[in-house]
């Protein structure tokens, strides 16, 4: 039989971790993802205890968090769960939904300053068409970052996750990580 390692989406045995003067970035392998749609006419659950967000915003309840990503559609993350079967556990606290399983489908990078927001809104003008003193803490947004489509969420004006296609894993690193660089000099 063959040994399989599990490996995170830039294909290391560990999450990668690099700081850059201010700013820290860091792989969230961790990080567990399921879609939920209503069905039509359905209500919208409130699964965890959750109250689902709005438009272009972002909630969060300790570990279990949930973004817009379009009308009568989320995307529900749960920190450290991404080993188990999320989807499953979120079905069962939302079962008249559409629920999908997206972990492996996506890479999570999460932003760190540790200069208050200054880092993240100098990274963000940088990389995106977004202007960063309007995007606070609690919203969300689906935009282009270079040549890939990412989820932007700013869990606070310190903190700022980037959630990608886990095959750009690679090319949405880079891209942080040299505009991360360019900010040091």
């Amino acid at each position: 039989m063959t040994d399989l390692t599990p490996i995170t989406a830039l294909g290391a045995a560990a999450p990668r971790v690099e700081t850059f003067g201010a700013l820290q970035i860091e792989e969230n392998a961790g990080l567990a993802l399921a879609s939920l749609a209503l069905r039509k006419g359905g209500n919208t659950p409130a699964p965890f205890g959750l109250t689902l967000p709005d438009v272009a915003s972002a909630v969060s309840n300790g570990e279990i968090g949930a973004f817009w990503t379009g009308r009568g559609q989320w995307m529900v993350e749960a920190a450290g769960k991404s080993e188990t079967d999320f989807a499953a556990l979120l079905k069962a606290e939302a079962p008249e939904c559409i629920v999908t399983e997206q972990t492996d489908g996506f890479v999570a990078f999460e932003v760190v300053s540790t200069q208050g927001g200054a880092p993240i809104e100098a990274l963000m003008s940088k990389l995106l068409n977004i202007d960063p003193k309007t995007f606070g803490a609690g919203q969300a947004v689906r935009t282009g970052l270079e040549h890939m489509t990412v989820f932007l969420i700013r869990r606070s004006d310190e903190k700022l996750a980037v959630i990608g296609m886990r095959t750009l894993a690679g090319s949405l690193w880079h891209a942080l990580a040299v505009a991360a660089r360019r900010l040091e000099d």
